[in-house]
């Protein structure tokens, strides 16, 4: 095959694998156990990212179609099969595995949105089905509870509905139908969900309780200064001060241990992932290998953005784990495959002899 074609692949998967190195290095420090199964989640993610590489999604759309109510009954059968952890019903028990289909849910959504925008305008009528598609995901994890997700899942819609060149009289309107049912959203959220939103505004009327998050997560950035402190001596991971140290706020862990110089690195790594992701938008052909492109772009931008901001205290707590580098196997498997299609993307819908500088 072309190396011309492949070439997008490596610089797709260079940051991939020193950001899922750092990862692991991260939650090493942490607990080795851990990192043994995170490793074996990043070996496994990078054997599917190329398995995914190499299968045209464009030729094999039937198999689309498929995916989306596979998914869907998954994420239905939670509900009746799923365990419980820490008050979300998220996971399924297959075999030696835990399965989370919300995640799934992400790649599987891009892939089956992307399709439909791709034969279709955005008139009224195809915004309202396009949602239509999207909803039952989103309660059905909203409902686990999973807000970060659910969210995520929103975010991918709205990034799939800009790509596929909504007007800007469409999306106006669609800002003010959001705006209109903004209390009604409020209402629906749990206690604890609302909760958090108000401590964002001023954790330190509850440092103990609502703000305790934020409150050690900015702790524990501001406290790595420009090295860190050093691999393993975080006080607020090691103290176990910091919540939720090797998922949701491992950013935080990040800056912590290695300070500023390795949290920069780490938004350098995200940033060429996504540039070079635009680069390959500019150079493919056919309308669905664009959408594909702008939904996993979508995805990234919405989890690293409120990822990082939680972390450093300028959005609320929300659940969403960090692209590459939170434990998980499910996240790591499900972002993995979102790469693998921009893989895809890259290998069976560039333009013909159309070379992309790195």
């Amino acid at each position: 095959m072309n190396a011309k074609i492949l070439w997008p692949d490596l610089l797709i998967a260079l940051p991939t694998v020193l950001l899922l190195s750092l990862g692991s290095i991260v939650i090493y420090s942490q607990d080795p156990k851990f990192a043994v199964q995170q490793v074996i989640f990043a070996v496994l993610g990078l054997v599917v990212f190329w398995a995914i590489s190499l299968f045209n999604f464009e030729i094999e759309s039937p198999l689309i179609k498929l995916l989306y109510f596979i998914n869907l009954g998954l994420l239905a059968i939670t509900f009746i099969i799923g365990f419980e952890t820490r008050g979300s019903l998220r996971w399924l028990q297959i075999g030696p595995l835990q399965l989370q289909p919300s995640e799934l849910a992400k790649p599987v959504l891009i892939l089956f949105l992307s399709r439909f925008w791709a034969n279709h305008t955005a008139s009224w009528k195809n915004i309202i089905i396009s949602l239509l598609f999207v909803l039952p995901f989103a309660v059905l994890i909203f409902k686990q509870p999973d807000l970060g997700t659910a969210l995520t899942i929103v975010a991918i819609w709205l990034s799939l509905l800009l790509a596929a060149n909504v007007s800007l009289l469409k999306l106006a309107s669609l800002s003010l139908i959001s705006l209109c049912l903004a209390p009604l959203a409020w209402f629906s959220l749990k206690d604890y969900q609302k909760s958090r939103i108000l401590s964002f505004l001023s954790p330190e009327n509850d440092p103990l309780g609502t703000g305790y998050n934020v409150i050690q997560s900015t702790i524990a950035v501001g406290s790595g200064q420009i090295f860190g402190r050093g691999l393993g001596r975080g006080t607020q991971t090691r103290l176990r001060f910091l919540p939720e140290f090797r998922t949701d706020f491992i950013f935080a862990s990040i800056a912590e241990e290695l300070g500023f110089l390795a949290s920069f690195s780490v938004l350098v790594l995200y940033s060429i992932l996504v540039i070079r992701i635009f680069k390959i938008v500019r150079s493919v052909s056919g309308k669905f290998g664009i959408l594909v492109l702008y939904g996993v772009l979508g995805m990234f931008f919405f989890q690293i953005t409120v990822n990082i901001g939680m972390n450093i205290g300028v959005v609320p707590v929300t659940g969403i784990t960090l692209p590459l580098l939170s434990y998980g196997g499910s996240s790591l498997l499900s972002t993995m495959i979102s790469l693998g299609l921009v893989a895809s993307i890259a290998r069976y819908n560039i333009k013909r002899n159309t070379f992309i500088d790195s």
